[in-house]
């Protein structure tokens, strides 16, 4: 994770992708007041999960130290990550706008003509050869008109692509999603008790082997990262929903596709005093990166993870982003109390 600057309009304007997404410095006042939607009680596209004890956390990084015994209770969770076509239900529903969506605030940007606040997102876009990775600038781009309904910008479309997992989300619009749907967003230790369906410690969700079988058994990244995808998985991009097998507990896509938002504060310390049973993660948000931003965990890694830069796809891993971030590998799903 760290902390780098956009360029908009020729002005640096300061943002947190981590290795995953960017901040868009933009508010969102509809999350507190979009409705419960009638029937929210439904379970359907949901795998019940029952609750039990695990082993949380990963040794390989500082801030998912100590590994710890957690133990939670039953829920249900959606066994894919939110669509396209989801998503297009909600907004048609409530009429609901996302962070990507909205001019950013002038107040936020004294120094920056009001003309370049022009709605954007972060889009990962691959320079044409090898690149050294110290500057994440040269394969990200803030693109003007980027949002769920145009991943790549104004010309670009999500026809055809309902099942393909929603992108360009804030933890803002995930939560005004989830309370339409009556749901939630996962606590940090229910999405890795699920992703690791109740088993063991293993260096991947899936096992101990990158390729069992010799085969991708999550949509990553291939080849030499940013500009030499191999596409050995079958795509450089999303996948569709239920594209890769699902895990023991019938879930699909709780490794890589996209970055999946929970609802825990990010703290890198909090493992070092986590309630036991069923944690919700700290009171408040700190990271030392960024200390004046507020931050929510993110799980699961992306389309863009590689062992060559961001390998926090890897079991017991934690994301962190500031709560109006977005960008084309940030999405999430919701669960549900039994």
């Amino acid at each position: 994770m760290r902390v780098f600057q956009w360029v908009i309009g020729g002005t640096l304007l300061l943002a947190q992708p981590a290795c995953q997404q960017a901040s868009t410095g933009k508010g969102n006042q509809q999350a507190d007041s979009v409705a419960t939607r009638a029937g929210g009680d439904t379970t359907a596209g949901m795998v019940l999960i029952k609750g039990g004890s695990f082993e949380m956390g990963s040794e390989e990084f500082p801030d998912s130290r100590p590994v710890h015994r957690v133990t939670v209770g039953d829920f249900w969770m959606d066994e894919h990550e939110v669509t396209n076509a989801q998503f297009a239900a909600f907004v048609k529903a409530t009429g609901y706008q996302t962070v990507s969506e909205l001019p950013l605030d002038p107040a936020d940007y004294p120094d920056v003509p009001k003309e370049k606040l022009v709605p954007s997102s972060a889009v990962f876009t691959p320079p044409p050869q090898p690149v050294p990775l110290d500057n994440p600038l040269q394969w990200w781009a803030y693109v003007p008109g980027a949002n769920w309904q145009h991943p790549f910008g104004s010309g670009s479309s999500i026809a055809g692509k309902d099942n393909e997992p929603v992108v360009h989300i804030s933890y803002k619009d995930a939560a005004a999603y989830a309370k339409w749907a009556g749901k939630r967003l996962p606590t940090e230790a229910e999405w890795e008790y699920a992703a690791r369906a109740g088993g063991r410690q293993t260096k991947f969700y899936w096992g101990e082997e990158l390729k069992p079988g010799g085969k991708w058994p999550a949509n990553i990244f291939q080849g030499n990262f940013p500009s030499g995808n191999t596409n050995e998985d079958g795509y450089t991009g999303v996948s569709p929903v239920k594209t890769f097998p699902p895990n023991a507990f019938g879930l699909y896509d709780m490794d890589g596709n996209v970055w999946e938002w929970c609802e825990d504060f990010y703290r890198p310390d909090y493992y070092q005093h986590s309630d036991t049973l069923n944690p919700k993660g700290p009171p408040d948000s700190f990271d030392p990166d960024e200390p004046g931003a507020v931050k929510r965990v993110q799980r699961g890694g992306s389309f863009l993870c590689s062992d060559q830069y961001c390998i926090r796809y890897r079991a017991g891993s934690r994301g962190k982003g500031e709560i109006t971030s977005a960008s084309n590998n940030l999405g999430f799903r919701c669960v549900k109390d039994k």
